[in-house]
């Protein structure tokens, strides 16, 4: 799974993620809108620093990087430093403004946010055989065919002990230890802010009994065959990752201003050009919050101050809660 999606020609490194899915930041402005709203409530907890780092894990395009420096208010924009942390070459005509890079910068104080990268994070998956055992699931690279291997011990079974107990014999679990440290990683880089983490999300009490690992490509589900011809992507396991608390999308995004609340009828007949924007802002928020659709996701949001404890709170995460 590494190798298919960030070795020297995995899918990560010579595809652009928009070619192929469409993401909240795709969606609509209004989402890096919200992501430049909760920065500037990061500064204001950190008291407004000198410099203020913020760093899109995962970046694509540098998309969500771009959108949030230009809807920040002038007094924010001119004291942030912008991160695009990327495997792929940096994109021509990317702002000046933005620093590409293969690893977060150290040390910064912001935000750090990452919108559905987790999920892309390799893993191993398990699977119960008809003794009972559990066993790592192995893949032929060239086609996907799978058989079962050794059984799992060290780290792995206890991660599945705690996190995702399976006994029935075909039950699959997907092991959440590498997402767990890259998760650690990510927000440590941090020395003060807030970290945020977005992907579709199951916790202990609602685990897939059969995991979820899939791949995409050109907007279409395919077979995970990991020959780097495809997106390969599981969800995550969002109560595992270390200091985290969780928020429903459409929950965070609500209290960042976001809602598909449709425009009064009235401003149709006063002003009808602000209408029509107004209305399809409306019809946006929406497709960011629908339950059925994007408002899914979790966000799973990880204080690395006092100060944006209660940030995390007022977008309303809490632990496991996914409302």
């Amino acid at each position: 799974m590494a190798r298919a999606l960030y070795g020297p020609d995995g899918f990560f490194v010579r595809e652009r993620p928009a070619a192929h899915f469409r993401t909240s930041v795709h969606v609509s402005p209004l989402y890096a809108r919200a992501v430049a709203e909760l920065l500037c409530r990061v500064d204001a907890a950190l008291g407004r620093p000198a410099e203020l780092t913020f760093t899109d894990m995962a970046a694509g395009g540098g998309e969500l990087c771009e959108g949030v420096l230009g809807a920040l208010p002038p007094e924010v924009a001119g004291r942030v430093r912008a991160y695009a942390v990327e495997l792929a070459p940096r994109p021509a005509g990317l702002s000046p403004r933005v620093t590409w890079t293969a690893e977060p910068p150290r040390g910064g104080r912001g935000l750090l946010f990452a919108n559905e990268w987790l999920d892309n994070v390799p893993l191993d998956v398990a699977e119960v055989d008809e003794s009972g055992a559990v066993r790592y699931v192995e893949v032929r690279v060239t086609d996907g065919a799978e058989r079962l291997g050794a059984e799992v011990g060290g780290a792995d079974a206890e991660w599945l002990r705690r996190w995702w107990p399976s006994c029935a014999p075909g039950a699959r679990a997907e092991i959440g230890v590498p997402r767990d440290g890259a998760w650690a990683a990510a927000a440590g880089s941090l020395s003060a802010g807030l970290a945020v983490a977005v992907d579709y999300a199951h916790m202990r009490d609602a685990r897939p009994p059969y995991g979820t690992l899939t791949g995409y490509r050109a907007g279409r589900q395919v077979p995970p065959v990991p020959d780097a011809s495809c997106d390969l992507t599981a969800h995550v396991a969002a109560d595992s990752l270390p200091g985290a608390v969780h928020a429903p999308q459409r929950v965070a995004l609500a209290a960042l201003g976001v809602t598909g609340a449709r425009p009064p009828l009235s401003l149709a007949s006063t002003d009808p050009a602000a209408y029509v924007r107004a209305l399809a802002a409306a019809g946006e928020a929406s497709s960011l919050t629908s339950p059925e659709g994007l408002g899914a996701f979790t966000w799973s949001v990880t204080p690395l101050t006092a100060a944006c404890e209660e940030l995390a709170a007022g977008l309303g995460a809490a632990p496991c809660g996914l409302g």
